[in-house]
């Protein structure tokens, strides 16, 4: 029994100490001379570059930087801070972003930072052309979508289950007879009517946990995975997958817009919300749509083919302007045509599949919440911008400067708190 007990304790300690290793001693800062990184066309934005060791400057330390528009930096140099710190300058003449990204090298080891300036960008305007029949594209695609029964499948997840949530596997229909959609779904168990929320999830192969958290609070949530296979597998199987069968799937069928791996993505978006509508006790009134990089994407796509969406939140979205880079501005993600041969079929493949053009279809009955970051170099602001500025209907936008693709903790916890406003569960 003692030996037992040592042995616990000695596990919690080792626990405990690996639970406290956060960041770096060593960090690097670039820091713009505007509080809010934003500047006007044809202003000078001054960038001041420190690299610290314990807070405190770090003396002959050797960098690398690179300045200019985003994706398309046209200056890149060495040099060594003699006392930790450079000043650097830059300006755009057009609406844009100019990025600085500096790579400190300290004991044989990289340490980065960035920081990329805003100039006019409620100006910014996608490059995308939407195409003449994309509205009817899209809804034929759903009625044809719809010939097929959900004939929807349920398993209860019991190890998942709260006193106040149940939690569900589900699968239903999609595109065709087969071809299946996977997801957890949370309930309360109170019996009544809820509002509902869908979470789309961003790019990966991967199982999924549900969001009993919202359901918690009053809402139907349901989140489902894209790749018609269940979510609740091993991770051995996912990461399989990604190596293999999946691997790249964002490029997969981008030569015709009938193949092209997203259509039945967005149409599994669209069967969610009619499984959300025929099989759960939503109330009828409110639903969002909510996701983050290529689930943003799937937000905004699932916003503006679908009137049942009442409120959309898309934190920094993917697959939007992708057809920017043939203009020398940075696109967005997965860069299709960014550096590379661009050919016609699938430059026209990718109009119908930009966020873009689903934000377009937005109206005025449908609330939005969008949220990026000035760093992010998965997802450039300039796309994100450019796609906020095309919204119509009734937005708010709140910006996270410093981000990069991630999410900080106030970011996270103010779109959780917009979400169960709007879904009319908090005040």
């Amino acid at each position: 029994m003692k030996k037992t007990l040592l042995l616990l304790l000695l596990l919690v300690g080792t626990l405990c100490l690996h639970a406290q290793i956060r960041g770096n001693n060593i960090v690097v800062t670039v820091e713009p001379d505007h509080q809010d990184w934003n500047y006007q066309v044809g202003q000078t934005a001054t960038f001041t570059v420190e690299v610290r060791r314990s807070g405190t400057l770090l003396s002959d330390v050797s960098i690398d930087y690179a300045a200019g528009p985003e994706m398309y930096q046209d200056v890149k140099k060495s040099t060594t801070l003699k006392d930790g710190t450079l000043r650097l300058t830059g300006r755009m003449t057009q609406p844009g972003f100019y990025r600085v990204d500096v790579t400190a090298h300290v004991g044989g080891k990289d340490y980065r930072g960035a920081c990329a300036a805003a100039f006019s960008p409620e100006r910014l305007q996608p490059s995308t052309v939407m195409p003449a029949d994309f509205r009817e594209y899209w809804q034929q695609a759903i009625e044809q979508a719809r010939y097929t029964a959900l004939e929807p499948t349920r398993r209860l997840l019991p190890e998942r289950c709260t006193e106040d949530v149940n939690v569900y596997e589900v699968s239903f229909q999609n595109i065709k007879w087969n071809a299946r959609t996977y997801g957890i779904l949370c309930v309360p168990v109170k019996e009544g009517r809820y509002p509902a929320l869908l979470r789309v999830p961003g790019a990966g192969v991967r199982p999924y946990g549900g969001d009993v958290w919202t359901a918690r609070q009053g809402v139907i949530t349901l989140e489902i995975g894209i790749h018609g296979i269940p979510v609740t597998m091993e991770q051995g199987v996912y990461d399989d997958l990604a190596n293999g069968a999946l691997q790249g799937y964002c490029n997969y069928g981008m030569d015709n817009r009938d193949n092209s791996y997203y259509k039945r993505v967005v149409l599994g978006c669209i069967r969610a919300i009619d499984y959300i509508e025929q099989f759960t006790p939503w109330n009828g009134q409110q639903l969002g749509v909510t996701g983050s990089s290529q689930g943003g994407f799937l937000s905004l796509a699932t916003a503006g083919l679908d009137r049942r969406v009442t409120c959309y939140a898309p934190v920094h979205a993917a697959l939007c302007d992708h057809t920017n880079s043939l203009r020398g501005v940075a696109c967005g993600w997965p860069h299709y045509f960014y550096k590379v041969k661009a050919m016609e079929a699938a430059i026209e493949t990718s109009r119908y599949y930009d966020g873009v053009n689903f934000a377009r279809l937005i109206t005025d009955q449908q609330r939005g919440w969008f949220s990026f970051g000035y760093c992010d170099d998965v997802v450039p602001p300039t796309t994100a911008w450019a796609t906020y500025n095309v919204v119509t209907g009734p937005k708010e936008l709140s910006l996270y400067q410093a981000t990069w693709h991630f999410w900080f903790q106030e970011q996270w916890d103010e779109w959780e708190a917009w979400l169960l406003r709007e879904l009319g569960v908090k005040n």
